[in-house]
């Protein structure tokens, strides 16, 4: 009788030990299958990286594939997501869903945000803005330079002098265009904007006196001095 007992007890604690190995194999479960979300997305999308948007978490980043073609697109990175949840996480927009997975596409800016920048708190400055920068001509204190047609003593416009510009010459935002004649001696054309309105003159050479006339033929414009005659183009000007 007390042999019966003892087997009895014995065969209880192997049952007992059994179940306990049972329920914690089944607690481990979860753990794993939430370990290896990450890889749940079937390899006919070109799954890579180890998780987006930090390794581990359930979405992935897709590559190029007969799946994926028809969603990729240079200026967003695309997405998969084995649930709603997930997606929604990631932000962007649902463009498709291959076997339970949720194709998400993110414009790259929004790919971006919360990245932390590689120099700096709040990283390198931004470049100068040089559109605004008239820089000069090196060796001169001109912002261009260029030959233009002029002609002298009633002549048409037939001979080259070279012109220099000076932009925002004046505080009132005069562009100087400063003409070498060919004498030597130097003729001053004051523009606002592309809009010849005046000449410098002198009674030394007896142009006080001069008219000063404009007349204008698409991108350029013809200016006569008196007997002198220049015609300037809009670029010279203005730059571009």
């Amino acid at each position: 009788m007390r042999l019966t007992i003892l087997v009895s007890g014995a065969l209880a604690l192997g049952l007992s030990a059994c179940s306990s190995a049972g329920q914690g194999n089944a607690a481990a479960q979860p753990s794993d299958n939430a370990s290896s979300q990450a890889a749940a997305i079937p390899e006919k999308l070109a799954p890579f990286g180890d998780g987006y948007p930090a390794a581990g978490d359930p979405c992935r980043k897709l590559g190029e594939s007969a799946a994926t073609s028809n969603y990729l697109d240079d200026s967003a990175i695309l997405v998969g997501c084995p649930s709603e949840a997930a997606a929604k996480a990631v932000g962007g927009k649902v463009v498709g869903n291959v076997d339970g997975i949720r194709l998400v596409s993110i414009p790259m800016g929004d790919a971006n945000v919360g990245m932390v920048s590689p120099v700096g708190e709040n990283g390198p400055p931004p470049p100068p803005d040089t559109t605004s920068i008239d820089v000069k001509v090196p060796g001169t204190d001109y912002n261009a330079t260029a030959q233009i047609p002029c002609g002298f003593k009633g002549m048409p416009p037939t001979g080259s002098c070279f012109a220099g510009v000076k932009r925002k010459w004046g505080e009132d935002g005069t562009t100087l265009v400063e003409v070498t004649k060919p004498d030597g001696m130097k003729r001053a054309l004051f523009f606002k904007g592309t809009t010849p309105y005046g000449a410098d003159s002198a009674q030394a050479d007896g142009s006080a006196g001069w008219d000063f006339k404009v007349s204008r033929k698409g991108d350029e414009v013809t200016i006569k001095f008196g007997p002198e005659t220049y015609v300037v183009v809009d670029a010279l000007v203005e730059g571009g």
